[in-house]
C-alpha cells in the first residue's frame, strides 16, 4: 500500500522545488524566465522566498494564491511551522549581495531545509538554530553562493539523510558562469542520479547515511 506520509520533491530548475503531499504544496524560490530558461507553470499553497533577487522571488507566476513567506522567525500555514534562519548571500556579512534566509519545515515527518543562496559556511549558532535535517537543498555552483568545496562542508556540518544539489550550471543556459554539479559530486560515493526531475520520500525510507540525490531538470 502507498505510504500516506510520502512527500514528493519536484525540481523546477535553479533553486526552485515543489515539495508536496496530499495535504499541501510548497514552492521554493521561483525564478523569472530572464534567468535563461522558462519557469514551469505551477500552483502552490505556500511560497518560500529566500531573498529578493529576480531568480528567487518571482512570486507572481505561482498560481493558487499562495501564502508567501519571507524573512526570519516562525510562521504557520495549515498547521505546518516554517522557520527562517538568518544568513548571508556572501562571505562579507552581506555587504556584497545582502541577506539570505535559510528555511526549515517539517512535512510528513520529514525535516526539510532549503539553504537559498547561502554565500558562506554556517556558524555553530546557525546549525543549532536549523536543528535536525532529513532532506537538504544545497547550492553548489559557486560565484553567487558557496562552491562545491564549501557545500561539501556545509552538508557534513548538517548531516542530512538526503542532500539535493541546486543552483549550478545548466548546459543550455548561455553564459552560465556557475560550476557544473559534477564538481560537487567528485570523490563522493553515495550518489543517486534519479534520471528525472522528481523523487518521493517517506520518513521510513530515508537512507541511513547522507546520500546525494541528483534530480534532472525537465524530465
Amino acid at each position: 500500500m502507498p505510504d500516506k506520509n510520502e512527500v514528493t520533491i519536484k525540481w523546477l530548475g535553479h533553486s526552485c522545488f515543489l515539495v508536496y503531499n496530499d495535504r499541501i504544496r510548497i514552492i521554493t524560490d521561483p525564478y523569472d524566465e530572464t534567468l535563461g530558461y522558462p519557469m514551469p507553470e505551477v500552483s502552490a499553497e505556500v511560497c518560500l522566498v529566500s531573498h529578493e533577487h529576480f531568480d528567487h522571488n518571482y512570486v507572481s507566476m505561482v498560481k493558487g494564491k499562495p501564502q508567501v513567506i519571507r524573512g526570519t522567525g516562525e510562521k504557520e500555514v495549515s498547521l505546518i511551522k516554517f522557520k527562517g534562519v538568518a544568513s548571508f548571500h556572501d562571505a562579507q556579512e552581506g555587504s556584497r549581495r545582502g541577506k539570505n534566509t535559510v528555511f526549515t519545515w517539517e512535512l510528513g515527518g520529514i525535516n526539510f531545509v532549503h539553504l537559498g543562496d547561502l554565500g558562506t559556511e554556517l556558524s555553530s549558532t546557525q546549525i543549532k538554530e536549523i536543528g535536525p535535517v532529513d532532506i537538504l537543498f544545497v547550492p553548489t555552483g559557486g560565484i553567487f553562493t558557496i562552491d562545491a568545496v564549501a557545500a561539501t562542508r556545509v552538508v557534513a556540518s548538517l548531516n542530512p539523510k538526503v542532500a539535493i544539489p541546486m543552483h549550478y550550471r545548466m548546459p543550455f543556459r548561455k553564459n552560465d558562469s556557475l560550476a557544473a554539479v559534477d564538481e560537487f559530486l567528485k570523490g563522493k560515493n553515495n550518489v543517486v542520479k534519479v534520471g528525472k526531475n522528481s523523487a518521493s520520500f517517506s520518513k521510513n525510507n530515508l537512507p541511513e547515511e547522507t546520500t546525494i540525490y541528483v534530480l534532472e531538470y525537465g524530465k
